[in-house]
């Protein structure tokens, strides 16, 4: 990865996430927080050495995309992120990918770019992302660090690096994942139903904080059990607060509802806990081949089209759909 040049930006801090819907209880935590940003260097994503990249190198897939890599450092922790701006509608969503080898929500993640609109973040784990050691922040100091567990408001400048495009827009953010092997079958209780999903997160994934609801038919792309929406709420609020979650049971999908007592660090619980429109939608890995990556695209991008029907009824978010 090529070097970039570090420069503290006193200002920059203080007006992060001043859009709509936030919640600043940083107090003096923010004020004493240690940050360095980055100046946002261009980059050519035909050039750019990153495995990502290196499989969408057609000119035509970056026709009215903007690419730009950023870094921050907070305390001993480094981070690096890719930010892509569809130049054309860039108040759309915020399209959210925190897992580095989850190759195919990248995939999905352009594609949706380029019909929707908007600007997506990418945490970039490394120029490698064909193994789970890319799920993971290694530039720590220490322990490695999950990208999705550390959405908390001790620290800002992460926070603020993924989310900073919500400033003065009320945007959806449609955060894009695959599970991975490490279905749990202790969790699948619901009704006496035994689950059948092959990922860690399915939608017969049941307990205190996941409540599953299943489509009525098994209907591609919810023809497996690990292709859900998942939508979060607050332990203080009944489940159909949850943002988008009635419409899309009513739609046929397969969502899991996750109540929200105490925040994981999680985006999904960041997002509920300061009143930010938010949707999941994730399926299972089918490996890094191309064919395996299709397969999980495709069922991302059918999912993503439903939502955007029913769930984008956010002021300043296009729902234009631009060609293919």
């Amino acid at each position: 990865m090529a070097s970039v040049r570090r420069v503290r930006d006193p200002g920059r801090l203080p007006k992060w996430l001043a859009g709509p819907g936030f919640v600043l209880a940083l107090g003096l935590a923010l004020t004493a927080s240690i940050a360095q940003t980055s100046t946002p260097e261009r980059v050519d994503p035909l050039i750019v050495a990153d495995d990502d990249f290196a499989r969408h190198r057609d000119p035509a897939l970056w026709q009215g995309l903007s690419v730009t890599r950023i870094a921050v450092e907070e305390g001993p922790v480094s981070w690096r992120f890719f930010r892509i701006v569809n130049t054309a509608q860039p108040a759309g969503p915020l399209w959210v990918v925190t897992h580095d080898n989850e190759n195919a929500t990248f995939a999905a993640m352009l594609i949706a770019l380029r019909s929707y609109g908007g600007v997506a973040i990418i945490v970039d784990s490394g120029a490698r992302d064909d193994d789970d050691s890319a799920r993971f922040n290694w530039f720590t100091g220490g322990r490695p660090i999950d990208p999705n567990r550390h959405f908390d408001d001790r620290n800002p400048a992460y926070v603020g690096a993924v989310l900073g495009d919500l400033a003065g827009h009320q945007r959806l953010i449609v955060a894009l994942h695959t599970n991975e092997p490490g279905f749990d079958p202790a969790l699948t209780g619901c009704g006496g139903v035994r689950g059948a999903g092959a990922g860690n997160i399915s939608v017969r994934l049941c307990s205190t904080r996941w409540h599953p609801v299943a489509a009525p038919v098994a209907r591609w792309p919810f023809d497996d059990e690990d292709s859900v929406a998942l939508v979060a709420y607050l332990a203080t609020k009944p489940q159909g607060s949850a943002r988008c979650g009635p419409a899309l049971v009513a739609a046929g999908y397969n969502v899991v509802f996750e109540r929200v007592a105490r925040s994981d660090g999680s985006l999904s619980n960041y997002a509920v806990q300061h009143g930010l429109a938010y949707v999941n939608v994730e399926t299972r890995d089918r490996g890094t081949t191309a064919a395996g990556i299709a397969d999980a695209r495709g069922r991302l991008i059918a999912m993503i089209d439903g939502v955007m029907e029913r769930c984008a009824d956010v002021p300043g978010v296009s729902l234009r759909l631009a060609s293919r």
